[in-house]
């Protein structure tokens, strides 16, 4: 009775969630993604641990430093966390059949089969914005769009009101997204994958767009080295799943370089 009590209060749970969020959609697993770890890719593993470890090593002086500014600017905490889609887990479709927040595929599920299922994390970055952002511009948080609108909107606003005067130079310079590290560090992200995307947003996600959940979600990605802030979502999704679809360790190793030098230049950062 405990574990049926237990389960039927989870599943109310989650049907709250997708009122705010909407239905989303549950991808098949394709036979290439069933494979385990590799050797090369244990390496890689290794080194993302040391490289975040070092990040947050020299990074440190860095964050103190910014937080006592944005403590002097502006009210409110030093650090900003929030949900974030995660790298969707893996479940048999005898798993979802009462799962009332998720989209099934067109015939429905397999029982055997495996599904891409959306997952959360708990993103942290240096608060950029005012605490009370949310309030003073409910507008710029509704992600109410027409389906053929969605697309050609930013993430990213050039001139965005809530951010303030030391977040703007924090963001300018990508400090931060320092704190990223951390989340590297303990498994919930990797160096190189599609940025952490807004989960008011997914709901607008095709099918196909799920994909990109496939992966971990990066501090860096091949948008970030193809436009970062000057592209809108769809150009923005495009490049994530060009990358889902294409990653290997050659690949993040060359996006790891190109995004030092776009941090130099500070290209789409705003």
């Amino acid at each position: 009775m405990r574990t049926s009590l237990d389960e039927r209060s989870r599943l109310v749970s989650v049907d709250r969630a997708s009122e705010a969020l909407g239905k989303l959609h549950v991808v098949p697993v394709r036979i290439e993604d069933r494979k385990t770890s590799s050797l090369p890719e244990i390496f890689f593993r290794m080194f993302e641990i040391v490289v975040a470890a070092t990040g947050l090593l020299v990074g440190l002086p860095f964050i103190l430093l910014s937080a006592v500014l944005i403590r002097l600017d502006s009210p409110g905490p030093i650090f900003f966390f929030h949900k974030r889609p995660a790298r969707s887990v893996m479940k048999r479709g005898r798993e979802l059949r009462d799962r009332t927040d998720l989209l099934p595929p067109p015939d429905g599920y397999d029982p055997d089969a495996l599904y891409y299922v959306p997952s959360y994390f708990t993103l942290v970055k240096l608060r950029t914005m005012y605490e009370d952002a949310r309030s003073r511009f409910p507008e710029l948080y509704a992600y109410d769009f027409a389906p053929d609108e969605f697309r050609l909107k930013y993430p990213t606003l050039r001139q965005d009101p809530r951010v303030t005067r030391v977040g703007q130079v924090l963001r300018t310079f990508s400090v931060d997204e320092l704190p990223n590290f951390w989340s590297v560090l303990v498994g919930d992200m990797r160096l190189v994958g599609p940025r952490p995307e807004a989960p008011e947003v997914l709901r607008y996600y095709t099918s196909e767009e799920m994909y990109k959940f496939a992966y971990k979600p990066g501090i860096t990605g091949l948008a970030q080295v193809n436009g970062r802030g000057f592209l809108n979502w769809g150009e923005t999704i495009a490049w994530d799943l060009q990358f889902a679809r294409t990653r290997t360790i050659a690949l993040d190793l060359k996006i790891i370089a190109l995004t030092l030098r776009q941090v130099i230049f500070r290209r789409g950062a705003f």
